[in-house]
Parts: structure tokens; C-alpha cells; sequence
């Protein structure tokens, strides 16, 4: 990728805020958020009074935050904190997300930036111009993604030390079964989901059906699709942020762990995904269940590229927790039509609504890479008329094509992905030299410590 990209390339007008505070004078306290290569929203805040200028000329923010692992430390072995002087880059506001925070109280607010280099380039290291980036590849091909994000969340009570699942409000009952699909569960969390749909209202967040999921205090909403994968992408962004901040308002915690508890079910970003053609017409469109030969091509490409993106699908230590067979996540890259025991599901619909599901990643994953690695492998398989072999039917977990594991370590998904000559095509290879960077830090940070389990097992009998 040697352009810059068009489709993060916008930036918000003064105008804009300009609007948002004459409509909304109560607001002084305004949250601007980035989002860096682990997904996790950073950023400060500002008074009214400092946010026009913002939007004229951009805010200095020092560009190793682009960095930092998981849980906030500088990665030094990027080369992009000392030696790099800790320099400054620009961050821009992303038009459409200066929205209020409820959950904040009355006065608060947010937006969403994006990192630029001093000279005005979109920062090659930013998850928003990465996604931009592959975006217009697709664009080029004449073809416009449609997307929507489905993300499981726990409801956990942390009160006590190790978390547990979330106990009612309304009942002070505290679930042990699984109840999927359960409406009494619905019931229970009423008031947090009452607060959660007005917060997404109050943000243009697109949240549609609930459900209760395969977990005690697992649940799993949806947001709609799209013909704007960017946008949508931000929505989820956004809409992880508002089911923390309204579940701490509710005296509780949502988190996105992909493995929270042992033998419960992890939690998973199912991301569903159709092409529109130039007309605006659904190219994977077809009275054929499994969809045109694009779509088979898209699918191709998707699976092809699985183990090279695990390390995006799967980032961090407990990612690799969630994959076990018959657990409804995914472990070898399979396919098949109507069928959830695979990677990548083409669902039951109308002909026109034909897309598929693309089920690997776990909800901890950053949206905006995951999105961005799935869209280039489809890119790649329809530039290729990748075959993806026949399509699973029943047992996805039994079938001879599940004989193929995707990489269940962190080390060797990082491996995968710093070597994937794909990934660098498509996300840049400056990009994947730093994430994998980050990444394989982190995870010697994390095998450096010792577990209770080590006592556990090893103090007597090593």
C-alpha cells in the first residue's frame, strides 16, 4: 500500500462542533478518543472551550501511544519512543462521533480521532487508515463492503475478588444455568438494557435484537449492517465503550474476554459481511444457498488466509482459551452453508440478503483489524477466484477439513502473521512488523509472570 488511504482520509469540519455545541450548551466535558493497535479506547479530556480548535487544526497526541500494549506500557522495541524523541503526530476528529457520553452524567460528550504525521499523511500505524487502507482496495475492484458487527459480552460481578456472573437487579438472583435465548434473563438485566439502548440512541449507535447467550450473564446484541464498513466499524468502537460505561453505572462490569470463565462459553465478534456492486446491487445475491461464484471466491480467500490472521483474531493470552470443539467457536477453517459449527457460515436468508459470517474472532480482537484483515482476504480470493473446496455439511468439528487446526498458540499466530507476505500487501508492512513487535513483547511480559497454578502444581512435585 503506497497511497495514503481515501476512506479514513475525512476529517470532521469546525462546523460540525460548532453545531453539536449550540444544540447541546450544557456540555464541558468531552472525552477524545483513538483507538491503537489493541483495540483498547485512550485519549483525554478536554473542556468546551478547547474542542473548535480541535477541529480546525488537529491536537497534538505523542505518536507511541500507537504502541503501547494491552494494559497501557510503551513497547521501546518499536523504535517509536525514545529513539523516536516521543515525538508528536496529529489526531483529527472523525466526522459524525462527537456525540454525548450519558453514562458520564449530563455535561459529558465524546468524539473519535484518527493519527496523521506531522505533514498530513494518515499514519500507516493507525487501525482506522489500516481498515481505510483495504477499503479502497475493495473500491477499486468496484465493489463496496456491507458489514455488521455482532459482539458477546459477560455481565460479571467483581466485587468479591474473581469475577462471577452478574446477580439481577431487579431479583437478586444470580444464574448458574445456561439458558440461551432465555427471556427471563432479558427481564432480569432490564434496566441495564434499558440504559444501554438510550446510550446507543444518544450516540447513532444502530443497536437492534438481544439475546441472552450460551452463558450465565452472556449476552449478545447487534448492531445493523452498513453499506459503510469504516462507519460501522466505528460503531462498534463506540458501542463496546457504552456497554462498559453504562454496566459500571450499573454497579457491574461488561467485559469483552474472549474466555472469562473455564467452562463456560467464550465470547466471540461475528462479523457479517456482503459486497455491493457498482449499481449498489448485493453481488453475493443468488436463489443458490451457498451464494454466486464471488461469494465462493470471498470464502476462498477468507479461509486461505485464516492462520495468517490469527494473531489479529485472536491478540491476546486468553484468546486461545475460547477454541475447543464443540463450543461454538471455531478451530479448523471450514465453511459451510446454514451451519455454526464452522469458521464461516453462509446464514438462512432471502436471496438478496446473501453474505457470510465470518465467526473466528474473539470480541477482546481490535474491530477495526479485524475487520481489515477479513476484508483484504476476501479482496485477495475474489482477485483470485480462490476455490474453497466443498462446504461442510453437519459436524464441523468432525469433518475431514477440521484435520487442519488454525494456530491455537500465541506465539506461533504471531509468527504467522509477521511472516504472511498477505498481510503486509494488504495492511502494510510497516504495520505488521509493529503490531507483531507489540504483540511478541506482551507476550514475554505475560510468561514472565507466575501463576498460582505453578504453585499449584509444580512447587512439590518439579
Amino acid at each position: 500500500m503506497t497511497k495514503p488511504p481515501r476512506s479514513s482520509n475525512h476529517r470532521a469540519s469546525a462546523q460540525e462542533a460548532r453545531a453539536f455545541f449550540a444544540a447541546n450548551p450544557d456540555i464541558d466535558a468531552i472525552d477524545i478518543i483513538f483507538t491503537n493497535m489493541c483495540g483498547v479506547p485512550r485519549g483525554k479530556r478536554l473542556r468546551a472551550h478547547e474542542v473548535i480548535a480541535v477541529y480546525e487544526s488537529g491536537r497534538f497526541l505523542p505518536g507511541s501511544v500507537l504502541v503501547v500494549d494491552i494494559v497501557g506500557r510503551d513497547t521501546e522495541e518499536t523504535g517509536l519512543v525514545w529513539e523516536d524523541g516521543d515525538a508528536d503526530r496529529y489526531v483529527y476528529p472523525v466526522p459524525g462521533t462527537l456525540v454525548r457520553a450519558p453514562w458520564l452524567g449530563d455535561g459529558a460528550a465524546q468524539f473519535l480521532t484518527s493519527f496523521y504525521e506531522l505533514d498530513g499523511t494518515p499514519s500507516d500505524l493507525d487501525p482506522r487508515h489500516v481498515l481505510g487502507a483495504v477499503i479502497d482496495e475493495l473500491e477499486n475492484d468496484g465493489l463496496t463492503p456491507v458489514v455488521a458487527v455482532e459482539l458477546e459480552f459477560y455481565l460479571v460481578d467483581i466485587s468479591h475478588g474473581r469475577p462471577v456472573p452478574a446477580k439481577s437487579a431487579v431479583t437478586g438472583h444470580r444464574s448458574s444455568d445456561i439458558q440461551v435465548y432465555g427471556l427471563r434473563e432479558m427481564e432480569d438485566f432490564k434496566p441495564f438494557f434499558d440504559d444501554l439502548y438510550a446510550a446507543c440512541d444518544a450516540q447513532n449507535l444502530p443497536l437492534e435484537s438481544g439475546i441472552s447467550e450460551y452463558a450465565p450473564g452472556q449476552f449478545e446484541f447487534t448492531l445493523r449492517h452498513k453499506a459503510d464498513a469504516l462507519r460501522a466499524t466505528d460503531d462498534a468502537i463506540m458501542y463496546k465503550r457504552v456497554v462498559k460505561g453504562v454496566a459500571v453505572k450499573h454497579g457491574l462490569e461488561a467485559t469483552f474476554m474472549a474466555k472469562p470463565f473455564a467452562e463456560a462459553a467464550g465470547s466471540g465478534m461475528h462479523l457479517h459481511i456482503s459486497m455491493n456492486d457498482a449499481g449498489g446491487k448485493n453481488a453475493f445475491a443468488s436463489e443458490d444457498p451457498a451464494g454466486t461464484p464471488l461469494l465462493r471466491h470471498a470464502i476462498g480467500g477468507m479461509k486461505a488466509a485464516l492462520a495468517d490472521s490469527m494473531a489479529v483474531f485472536a491478540p491476546n493470552a486468553n484468546s486461545y482459551r475460547r477454541f475447543k470443539a464443540n463450543s461454538y467457536a471455531p478451530v479448523a477453517p471450514t465453511w459451510g452453508v446454514n451451519n455454526r459449527t464452522v469458521s464461516l457460515r453462509v446464514p438462512a436468508g432471502s436471496p438478496a440478503s446473501r453474505h457470510v459470517e465470518h465467526r473466528v474472532c474473539g470480541a477482546d480482537a481490535n474491530p477495526y483489524l479485524a475487520m481489515a484483515a477479513v476484508l483484504a482476504a476476501m479482496c485477495e480470493g475474489m482477485r483470485q477466484q480462490t476455490d474453497p473446496g466443498p462446504a461442510v455439511v453437519g459436524n464441523g468439528y468432525e469433518a475431514e477439513e477440521a484435520k487442519v487446526r488454525l494456530p491455537n498458540h500465541w506465539g506461533a499466530a504471531i509468527e504467522a502473521f509477521e511472516q504472511s507476505e498477505l498481510m503486509k500487501r494488504y495492511l502494510g508492512a510497516r504495520f505488521v512488523r509493529n503490531y507483531a513487535v507489540v504483540k511478541g513483547v506482551e507476550m514475554a511480559r505475560f510468561m514472565a509472570e507466575v501463576p498460582e497454578i505453578d504453585f499449584t502444581w509444580y512447587l512439590r512435585n518439579a
